[in-house]
């Protein structure tokens, strides 16, 4: 996004975190729905196709995990850390829906 806008919009640097959030989600969620498929699915090709795809969303949520834990937005390991991240996200979402 473009820094004039993400300044008027108020989110600064953040449009990053926010982006890498929902991408983590979406392969979060990805993860899961190959694991329900998985179990499922009555044949073995489909289940060895699956299983592909299955290991190829897990390595994009560890590239993401990894990619967020460098920028320092988000911390799995540290609790008081990643409460923090989340309240000041939080306190910009509120920010941007007064305006």
């Amino acid at each position: 996004m473009n820094q004039l806008i993400q300044n008027l919009m108020g989110m600064g640097g953040m449009t990053d975190q926010v982006i890498a959030t929902d991408f983590l989600i979406s392969a979060k969620a990805g993860v899961r729905n190959y694991t329900v498929a998985i179990t499922e699915t009555g044949t073995p090709e489909l289940k060895a196709a699956l299983r592909e795809q299955l290991n190829t969303a897990i390595a994009t949520h560890e590239k993401i995990t990894n990619y967020m834990i460098a920028k320092g937005f988000y911390h799995p390991h540290n609790l008081s850390e990643q409460l923090q991240v989340d309240l000041n996200v939080s306190d910009t979402a509120l920010k941007l829906a007064q305006k």
